[in-house]
């Protein structure tokens, strides 16, 4: 059976091991003097919310690490870490955990 991206949500999707899933938060779409920017000078997001995280990575002695960020979290991440994922119209990516560089409050 083949699904197709379009039809998935955030909610079906469950990351294995350290993995962690983040839902993007959009760029700006003009600049503050109200200029439209083209996709090409859009800076790429850092920032966005852990939307599902894995069960922690395995360590030598079978035992898990926990992952500490959790499911609302709002993180900065490294600028070109991660797969990124399209579903519906909502932009995510896909990181390890060693690739989230601070939670921000």
């Amino acid at each position: 059976m083949t699904t197709n991206l379009l039809e998935l949500n955030a909610s079906t999707v469950k990351p294995l091991s350290d993995r962690i899933f983040v839902k993007v938060n959009p760029c700006e779409e003009t600049t503050a003097g109200g200029i439209l920017l083209p996709e090409t000078a859009k800076e790429k997001p850092q920032i966005g919310e852990v939307v599902q995280t894995g069960p922690g990575k395995r360590n030598d002695d079978g035992s898990r690490t926990e992952i500490e960020v959790k499911i609302g979290d709002k993180v900065l991440y490294s600028k070109y870490a991660g797969t990124e994922i399209k579903l519906s119209s909502d932009a995510y990516v896909l990181l390890t955990e060693k690739d989230i560089l601070a939670v921000v409050y």
